[in-house]
């Protein structure tokens, strides 16, 4: 496979990824996802692997659609659902807007200083 912004797919697969989607990745993607995760993508590499398989890079998303961890994961196409929306948002932050600050309220605390420093 010669290097192109996205893998080929042979006639009849699934439509590959897209930096931005927002997956439901399950048992069915690979047997590593007993539990299901959220995961938001970056790239789709394109490596040669196995057909109907593909690299991708992105985030594990917490149940607030919050990215928690970076991770690169070899998946089969057919098992990756795509979820509808910006992020599968159980419990939005409070405060709106992704919980910026807004006027009248104070900063965060500063930390403790350090013992011995």
């Amino acid at each position: 496979m010669g290097r192109c912004d996205r893998p080929s797919l042979a006639a009849g697969e699934p439509e590959l990824p897209r930096s931005g989607d927002v997956l439901q990745v399950t048992r069915e993607a690979s047997v590593q996802f007993r539990v299901p995760i959220y995961f938001r993508v970056i790239r789709v590499h394109d490596w040669p692997t196995y057909a109907g398989w593909v690299w991708l890079d992105g985030y594990q998303l917490n149940d607030a659609g919050e990215a928690t961890e970076r991770r690169s994961i070899f998946v089969q196409t057919a098992g990756l659902r795509r979820v509808s929306g910006p992020t599968p948002a159980k419990n939005p932050r409070p405060g709106g807007r992704g919980g910026r600050r807004t006027a009248g309220t104070s900063p965060p605390a500063p930390p403790p200083p350090i013992a011995g420093v």
